[in-house]
């Protein structure tokens, strides 16, 4: 696992605090780094994980270090770079205490600072990045399991859900290579996706109610409840079926079907099909699926076991 420290100093706390990191965290900057956020709404998603964090904090919390992350994942998302005014304005932060941390994070080589003295990631971030990408048992035990899946003439994805988003480790077109299947396409709302519904479906129906509490939900203009519904149906199917309209973000162009499996125990990512899946045709490609997922869980499991 990997296990890196990182130190983020506030005025009101010279001495600094350590974050020991987790698989979690490691996963979100392997995410933030390779999988760019589309650039609609970055500030609302922002403002919405600021919120959660809040909600969930630890009577412990160190503010300096959860916001130093909501930072980083701004600037990680920007397809440009920004100033510390501009970011404080998107965040919601004061002026002063986004350029501390940006600072902070340019003197650990984690960020830089371009020509004009605004910030982009730093070649600490991309080590960070390739660091996680070489520590993640997840994707090097699946890459043989999910080729045979490309027989199928489909798309072939992995995700991961963090907060509200799905963000795409392998995502594979037909005709493709692995390759260029690896951290190709951006994050998207988890609503929208078969990969997103089937890893919600496997929270708690408090978790998820939490987790959009007071929000908009993307493809649920109804609310709460019609989500709830679709959960239900997933849980009861152990599996999810989606049908994915086309949307201005680049990632759908017309109308198709995804179905999708969890991952693991606990679960920790999903498998899916995407392309056109008429219904009755979902029976034999979750067998596919299916045997994918035992698979890449037996690889983990033997790993596990070669481990102790």
């Amino acid at each position: 696992m990997l296990q890196f420290r990182l130190c983020l100093v506030d005025q009101a706390d010279r001495r600094g605090s350590m974050l020991e990191n987790s698989t979690e965290n490691a996963v979100m900057l392997l995410l933030i780094t390779h999988l760019k956020m589309d650039q609609v709404g970055i500030g609302s998603m922002i403002r919405d994980a600021k919120a959660e964090m809040a909600t969930k904090s630890p009577a412990q919390s160190n503010k300096s270090i959860s916001d130093g992350f909501i930072v980083l994942q701004a600037l990680a998302s920007s397809d440009r770079p920004m100033g510390g005014r501009e970011l404080a304005r998107v965040l919601d932060m004061e002026t002063t205490r986004v350029n501390r941390l940006l600072k902070t994070l340019a003197s650990m080589d984690i960020l830089q600072q371009t020509a004009q003295r605004k910030y982009e990631p730093g070649p600490g971030m991309h080590v960070l990045a390739a660091q996680s990408l070489h520590a993640s048992s997840l994707l090097r035990h699946s890459m043989d399991a999910l080729e045979t899946l490309t027989s199928t003439g489909l798309i072939v994805a992995l995700g991961v859900l963090w907060r509200d988003q799905v963000a795409y480790l392998y995502h594979r077109t037909p005709g493709m290579s692995a390759g260029d299947a690896l951290g190709r396409i951006g994050s998207r709302p988890a609503t929208m996706t078969g990969v997103g519904m089937a890893l919600l479906a496997a929270k708690t129906d408090e978790e998820i109610i939490s987790l959009y509490a007071g929000r908009d939900i993307p493809g649920y203009p109804e609310g709460p409840e019609a989500l709830m519904d679709r959960i239900t149906t997933i849980r009861r199917q152990n599996y999810a079926y989606v049908e994915v309209q086309p949307d201005t973000l680049g990632k759908a162009n017309d109308i198709h079907q995804t179905i999708a499996t969890t991952l693991g125990t606990p679960t920790t990512a999903a498998l899916a099909l995407s392309g056109w899946i008429p219904e009755p045709s979902t029976e034999e490609l979750m067998k596919l699926l299916r045997g994918c997922k035992e698979v890449i869980e037996g690889n983990m499991e033997n790993l596990s076991k070669s481990d102790r």
